[in-house]
């Protein structure tokens, strides 16, 4: 049985990590999922990489109160204990201020 969650969150980046790239702010929130123990799902073939996505790519430098990104999980995950567990990995300057279930 292939049991999948998609969670959506938003999250905010300020003060000295506005100067991440979008790529290295990808394997900055896959380094906190991994970290935080959150049973995020591999993409299948060659290359494997955790199912996780930006909405959208902001230029380096900008910062943003209001992200949007979307992770899909192996398991099903309370959006609240997803967004402390993933909270308590991320560096100061990025916040996920919202979970839900999509």
């Amino acid at each position: 049985m292939n049991i999948k969650q998609e969670i959506e969150f938003i999250f905010f980046k300020r003060g000295r990590l506005r100067m991440i790239s979008h790529l290295d702010l990808m394997r900055l929130f896959m380094r906190a999922l991994r970290r935080a123990a959150i049973p995020v799902k591999i993409s299948q073939g060659f290359n494997p990489h955790p199912k996780l996505s930006i909405v959208r790519a902001l230029k380096v430098g900008m910062e943003s109160p209001a992200e949007t990104a979307r992770v899909e999980l192996r398991e099903p995950l309370a959006p609240m204990e997803f967004l402390r567990a993933l909270n308590e990995q991320l560096p100061e300057g990025i916040r996920v201020t919202q979970a839900h279930v999509r």
